[in-house]
């Protein structure tokens, strides 16, 4: 049986093993640290039977740094596309590659859009690589859809789908769309 339990400050020395899959961004110790501090709340970890760490999520939760043209703001009369309102955000998700298949990935995004609904967030949003596959298999399973293709979006010059999963709030499901992976913007585009 696995254990989810709020990450902390030893646990970044323990994260390696999760780390090992070439499709997982790897980010310096300031980084892990920045969210820590600022979202402790949204970064956990999963224990194996072994006590050792089989997974985490980094999440946070933000809006766009500029003001909404329209106050309040809806997702019907918002004149800017790429205005992002209040929402959630995996920044990570990984799974060591010998704890796969056994739902932490959905555990640990489950806490994270619940946190972001205690939050009152409009959705929970995250990046994956669009040759990533399995990634956009699970997330679809777990109920996200492409919201938009960001071109260029990682160093290497691949693509990036923006994937977002709707919260309560957003009872019209206005802050998702069909045929997301059509909508191609910039990067720059997605702040």
């Amino acid at each position: 049986m696995s254990t989810v339990r709020p990450m902390k400050v030893d646990d970044l020395f323990k994260i390696a093993p999760c780390n090992l899959d070439p499709l997982t961004e790897t980010y310096h110790i300031g980084f892990y640290m920045e969210y820590l501090t600022k979202w402790p709340e949204l970064c956990q970890v999963v224990l194996g039977i072994d006590g050792k760490i089989e997974g985490y999520i980094l999440g946070k939760l933000e809006a766009s740094p500029y003001p909404c043209q329209v106050s309040p703001y809806t997702p019907s009369t918002n004149p800017d596309p790429n205005y992002l309102p209040w929402h959630g955000h995996i920044t990570a998700l990984t799974v060591a590659p010998h704890a796969r298949r056994l739902g932490h990935a959905t555990r640990l995004s489950t806490a994270l859009e619940q946190a972001s609904d205690a939050e009152n967030a409009w959705f929970v949003d995250l990046f994956v690589r669009a040759s990533n596959k399995i990634a956009i298999d699970l997330y679809t399973k777990m109920g996200y859809s492409i919201y938009r293709r960001v071109v260029n979006y990682y160093n290497d010059g691949e693509d990036a789908f923006d994937m977002r999963k709707p919260c309560k709030r957003d009872v019209k499901r206005e802050t998702v769309r069909e045929d997301g992976e059509n909508v191609r913007v910039n990067p720059e585009d997605v702040w």
